[in-house]
């Protein structure tokens, strides 16, 4: 019978710990999912167990397995326009832009405006008319850090007549055994961890000698991650980084995901969203987006690690990371899930990306003996 080893879970929290004692980071809540439950969970260093801490795009895939599931009951259609639904978004010249391009960041607004904060959504709609396209839809895959899913969360809602918030919750969340994770009311937030900066600023010489490119430019930048210090803003619930959980409820959300037998998902999106690969173009880096739908999959080649995923996972391990490495991911061959949460934004993105392929990496191997 398959079953954690304890010197592999060792070296993992031994990892794990090395980050805060060596200096790199304020602390952490690490948590190892397994058999449908929490097998392991620690916070070290400044953190504590009744902590919560910001996911940043962490909470993308409940939102996308959210409309998809209204995709599948008929309310929505992945095929059909986003135009469809919002009028308001089809023009200067997105009238085409379908909703699976949106789900897998192929809309080709990567950089349109909107910012962190909890904008009304008569606002929303009204900023989607001036948005246009920097490339051709369906032609590239680029990040939407946040366009995409306020999108997403504005045709949940025009669909349901209900709040996105509450919707997701009471169908991503609550079935799944696991607390709201968005939009938190404000006298709700006393346990969350804010975030501030760590670490030296990363070198652009060496981002280019590793990559071969110029570092690109990006919105997510630690200015724009520390606004989510913000009540207004954690009580607004941005659907595509303004999650709030625990390590805990990270890997128990991804082991409830991993095994639900149509309690969470109908067994056509389920299998969709972790078994069917729509979207192959290679990122602005050159790494292929291996995506489906909702999530991000390690896939069988040697860029998984590039992924978001560790050296040691399966083809079909399935997961989304947040910004300066929150960590979510479930194994289907090994059956462990993994969240790992800090609030400290390390300035280095070189040094959280080897941060977050090592813990994983270790995470990978919990059930392979030595």
């Amino acid at each position: 019978m398959t079953s954690i080893v304890q010197s592999r879970l060792d070296a993992l929290v031994a990892r794990c710990r090395r980050e805060v004692d060596e200096g790199r980071l304020p602390g952490y809540q690490l948590a190892v999912g397994f058999e449908n439950e929490i097998v392991y969970a620690e916070a070290y260093g400044d953190a504590a167990d009744r902590n919560r801490f910001h996911t940043y795009s962490a909470v993308k895939p409940t939102v996308s397995l959210t409309v998809l599931e209204l995709a599948a009951e008929g309310l929505l259609d992945v095929d059909a326009t986003v135009a469809s639904v919002l009028p308001s978004f089809g023009e200067n010249g997105k009238h085409a832009i379908t909703l699976s391009q949106v789900l897998l960041h192929a809309g080709g607004f990567p950089t349109a405006p909107i910012g962190a904060e909890a904008i009304d959504r008569q606002q929303r709609l009204e900023r989607y008319a001036s948005w246009h396209t920097t490339w051709e839809p369906g032609t590239r895959f680029e990040y939407h850090p946040s366009q995409a899913h306020w999108v997403l969360a504005d045709m949940i809602e025009e669909v349901v007549g209900r709040p996105y918030a509450d919707v997701i919750t009471e169908r991503l969340m609550t079935p799944a055994g696991q607390p709201r994770w968005l939009a938190i009311p404000e006298d709700e937030q006393g346990d969350i961890k804010d975030v501030f900066d760590v670490g030296d600023p990363i070198d652009p010489a060496e981002f280019k000698a590793l990559h071969g490119v110029d570092m690109p430019e990006t919105e997510v930048t630690n200015e724009a991650l520390r606004v989510f210090n913000d009540p207004m803003v954690r009580a607004g619930g941005h659907p595509g980084g303004g999650g709030i959980a625990s390590a805990s409820s990270m890997a128990g959300w991804y082991q409830a995901i991993l095994h639900d037998r149509g309690d969470i998902l109908r067994p056509e999106v389920k299998d969709d969203a972790l078994r069917t690969i729509r979207q192959t173009h290679p990122d602005p880096l050159g790494t292929r987006a291996n995506r489906t739908h909702a999530f991000t999959i390690a896939g069988a080649d040697d860029q998984k690690a590039l992924r978001g995923h560790g050296h040691a996972s399966s083809e079909w391990a399935f997961g989304h990371g947040g910004a300066k490495g929150q960590i979510g991911w479930a194994d289907p061959a090994t059956g462990i899930s993994l969240g790992f949460m800090t609030h400290g934004l390390d300035r280095n993105d070189l040094v959280v990306g080897r941060r977050g392929i090592a813990i994983s990496s270790k995470a990978g191997v919990l059930t392979t003996p030595e």
